[in-house]
């Protein structure tokens, strides 16, 4: 079986343009602004947090972001997917908690 040599990321963008939002907001002392910050500090692992930290307020794409941790662009690829599911099954619970 030929090993394959080329990833895809077929993620739709959804997930990065809701948390770019969720961080983004004009008011920074938004309530769901800092519940998003509290959970990446406090309920991802050390790994996802670097990962989510780089990505989303450094700017940086998962080349240079696995370049600078020393891992190949695909663990960078998983590591933030289940760092997003993660921020946002806690999102949905705070969020509830509002309505």
């Amino acid at each position: 079986m030929a090993r394959r040599n080329s990833y895809r990321d077929t993620s739709t963008g959804e997930f990065d343009e809701s948390i770019r939002c969720l961080l983004g907001e004009i008011d920074n002392g938004s309530k769901r602004r800092n519940i998003l910050l509290n959970i990446i500090k406090n309920e991802l692992t050390a790994r996802q947090t670097e990962i989510i930290m780089l990505y989303y307020f450094k700017k940086l794409d998962t080349k240079e972001i696995a370049e600078r941790c020393g891992i190949t662009v695909q663990a960078v690829s998983a590591v933030m997917a289940r760092a997003r599911k993660k921020i946002f099954r806690f999102m949905k619970y705070y969020i509830r908690g509002e309505i």
